[in-house]
């Protein structure tokens, strides 16, 4: 794989507060240079949602009230989130949810193409015994010691997909390659459907 080939991607992920449709709590993003994910050149931050964090997604990422009671409101970052994620790709663990809820929240934004690391790894790891993003790093012996913060945090979880899209990228000769199996269907980025000259046909 020549990483030099690459479009600028960035790594996402997003936390939320737990309600049907979610707020976000939290975004992060890291870009992907040269085959390595870029932390230091990344982007994170905390949201205060209108609505309160729900105790179940507090189990899960840990954030509080509390801890954005003093946090900027969406429509404060929301600008400096979109000029951040204007013109790349995306990669994200399960990556539709990421992607929906980033496009509900940037109605006027759209990604250049959507890669699910998810959707990657099943191409790739035929044999693994399962998917979770905890159980890929173990499964391909990717260490996240040297990673800022915690699991189930925008950045920590950012910066653990992103080591796996660069340990899976590594099986692909090209990004076409990658893409061609990174993309799912309908998402930006994925390659157009053909349709047979006898299906034509028959439409008309």
């Amino acid at each position: 794989m020549d990483f030099g080939t690459w479009p600028r991607l960035l790594v996402v992920d997003v936390e939320g507060n737990g309600a049907n449709p979610p707020d976000l709590v939290e975004v992060a993003t890291i870009p992907i240079d040269a085959g390595q994910p870029v932390p230091q050149s990344g982007n994170s931050t905390l949201i205060r949602p209108p609505r309160p964090i729900s105790r179940f997604a507090t189990g899960i990422h840990h954030i509080t009230n509390q801890d954005v009671d003093s946090a900027p409101g969406w429509e404060s970052v929301a600008p400096a989130v979109q000029a951040d994620l204007d013109g790349a790709w995306i990669a994200a663990h399960n990556a539709h949810v990421d992607y929906t809820v980033l496009s509900r929240h940037l109605p006027d934004w759209q990604p250049a193409g959507v890669i699910d690391t998810l959707r990657l790894a099943r191409a790739t790891l035929p044999d693994a015994p399962a998917y979770r993003l905890d159980a890929l790093l173990a499964y391909t012996n990717i260490s996240v010691t040297d990673i800022s913060g915690r699991r189930h945090r925008a950045g920590f979880d950012a910066h653990a997909a992103a080591l796996l899209l660069v340990n899976l990228a590594a099986h692909y000769p090209t990004w076409e390659a990658l893409i061609a199996a990174a993309v799912p269907p309908n998402m930006p980025g994925a390659a157009a459907p053909t349709t047979p000259d006898h299906e034509e046909q028959a439409l008309w």
